[in-house]
Formats: C-alpha cells, structure tokens, sequence
C-alpha cells in the first residue's frame, strides 16, 4: 500500500506540474497574442515587406502594441498585412498614421512600426487601413555605403595625386611650397608692392595736403582760376596775331613775299601730287607685268 501510495503521489505531482506549465505556456502566448485583453484590427498595404514574418512584433512610439496577424500576397506589387493591436492604444491612431517596415537592431527580427498622423483628430476605425512607407531595404543601404566607399576612393587617389604634384610638380603653387628661390622672389616682389602702396599712400597725402604746383593744380580753386585766366589770355594773343597776320599779307610792302611764299607752296603740293601719280603708275605696271609672267 505504501509503495502504490508512493507512485500515485508522484504521478499526480507530475500531472499537475504538467498542467501548471500548459496553463503557464497558453498564458504567455496568448499575452503574446493579446488573447486575454480586447484589441483591434487594422491593414496596411506595402511593395516589399522585407521579410516581415506573422507574429514580428507591431510597435507604437517604440512600445509593442501588437502582432502581426497575417500576410497576404495580394499582386505582383502588393502585399496585404493584418495587424492585431491593443484596444487600449486604439485613440491615439489617427486616420492619417502610417506604417513603415525596419529591424529590430541592426541585424534582429523584423517589426512593423505606427506612426501616429500630425493633422487628423479622429482615432481610425476597427479594420481600418493605414497608409504605408516604403522599407529602407538592407540592400539599399549596402549600395548606398559602396557608392560612398567608391568615392572616398577616388577622392584619396586625387588627393594622393594632388600631393605627388605638390611635391614634385612645378606649378606656382609646387614652387611657391618647395623652391626657396621662388618663395623669396614672391617676398621681395610682395615686400616690393608694399613699398609702392606706402609711397602712393604719402603721395596722395602730399596731394590733398601740400603746397606745391600740382597740389595746387588738384585742389587750390584760385590757382584754377589763374590757369584759365592764362589760357584765355593765351586765346586772345594767338587771335590778335592771326589778325595781324591777315592784315600783313594785304600790306603794299609785303604783298610780294606772301605772294610768292604762296606760289612756293602751291609749286610744292603740284611737285608731291606728280610724284605720287607716278608712284601709282609705276605700281599698275608692275602689277601687270607680273600677271603676264
């Protein structure tokens, strides 16, 4: 009797346990499912799920709100999501929300994530559809870095490139960082230019601020006024003396000499003028002669 008493006892120890840990495992998982609390459904559309899976966790303002229920391959270009999410979140997703697809970490299991919207008031309604964001592919990401991998290639090759140059080349710039006869041919030209710039600068100085003539010529208005006082004086004498001239060549006395001053030249221009008809002439010929050769 002892020895029956002894198996009954551990067998219904085992039993029990056996129903502790189903009853324990049926919670668990259906905490996982939100079987025990009221929820929601809602429905989103996407391109690509990147490998979301049924039961990847449902994510709202970084809380696991939900499952995902059920992925359903509506076409070529669209996949249908089921989502079941917690009655209790229900007001805080609006009609304007959307879903995006990521990964938990960097290399962990997919999740779906809400967002909530910015401009509707209104919570969406139980099997409602929310809009979508298209997934940042793994594969994108991966082009995306080997394209910048690629031009820091050729960024480091033209660098190294530009610093051989620097080096060895002999561009300005090359001998202005290793030829020291260049450099101290630059300072003495730039030490040079900052001697003319302090000269020029006491010079416009002495302009503004001195006494001598053309000092005076810029800025003494009186000495303006003598200059174009002597000039107009100047007009007058030239004017008097054209008139003096004129009334010379009518004079009995010396009529004579302007006339045959006059005859002279008027010879002289008839001289020049055959001289260059001839010139012409002798050209013609040449010119003719050379076509007939």
């Amino acid at each position: 009797m002892k020895i029956e008493f002894g198996f009954v006892w551990k067998l219904g120890m085992f039993v029990l346990l056996g129903v502790l840990l189903f009853v324990f495992t049926i919670y668990f998982v259906g905490k996982q499912k939100n079987l025990f609390g009221g929820t929601f459904a809602l429905h989103a559309q996407f391109k690509n799920v990147s490998g979301l899976k049924v039961g990847n966790n449902v994510r709202f303002a970084g809380i696991n709100v939900g499952t995902v229920d059920n992925i359903e391959l509506i076409n070529d270009t669209c996949v249908l999501v089921d989502l079941i999410v917690k009655d209790e979140i229900h007001s805080f997703i609006k009609t304007d929300a959307n879903a995006s697809i990521g990964s938990d970490g960097l290399m962990g299991d997919k999740v779906l994530t809400i967002y909530p919207g910015n401009n509707s008031s209104r919570p969406i309604n139980d099997n409602g559809m929310i809009a979508s964001r298209n997934a940042l592919e793994i594969e994108d990401l991966m082009r995306s870095i080997k394209i910048s991998v690629d031009n820091a290639q050729v960024i480091t090759g033209q660098l190294a490139e530009f610093t051989y140059k620097m080096n060895n080349g002999k561009g300005a710039l090359s001998k202005l960082i290793t030829d020291e006869d260049f450099s101290n041919s630059l300072k003495g030209t730039l030490t040079n230019l900052e001697i003319s710039s302090n000269e020029f600068a006491k010079f416009t100085i002495k302009m503004n601020n001195g006494k001598s003539a053309l000092s005076k010529l810029v800025s003494d208005e009186r000495m303006g006024n003598k200059i174009d006082s002597t000039i107009s004086n100047l007009q007058t004498g030239t004017k008097g003396l054209s008139e003096n001239m004129e009334a010379a060549k009518r004079n009995i006395f010396l009529r004579g000499f302007f006339n045959n001053k006059k005859k002279v030249e008027v010879k002289r221009l008839a001289d020049l003028k055959k001289k260059e008809e001839l010139k012409k002439k002798n050209s013609l010929q040449n010119a003719e002669d050379s076509t007939k050769k």
